[in-house]
């Protein structure tokens, strides 16, 4: 029985792997235009964009941090 179910998985795998390809190979491209066609634009954002980033990756990176330490001195 599970033959028949890895069979009927296997198209829709096959699919979603092939959309996530496609998906992935326009996003590439896109890119590649953007970047040739308007990198004066991009270069002089590049450093907000890097300012940017220091808070997104605070809030994203420091998520599960401090969450554990209240637990341990009620266990002393």
């Amino acid at each position: 029985m599970n033959n028949i179910e890895t069979r009927n998985d296997a198209p829709e795998k096959h699919h979603a792997r092939r959309s996530s390809l496609a998906w992935w190979v326009f996003a590439a491209i896109a890119l590649f235009y953007l970047l040739t066609e308007h990198q004066a634009h991009f270069l002089g954002a590049l450093p907000y964009l890097l300012l940017l980033a220091c808070p997104l990756m605070h809030l994203f990176m420091h998520h599960g941090h401090g969450h554990h330490s209240h637990d341990e001195g009620d266990k002393k």
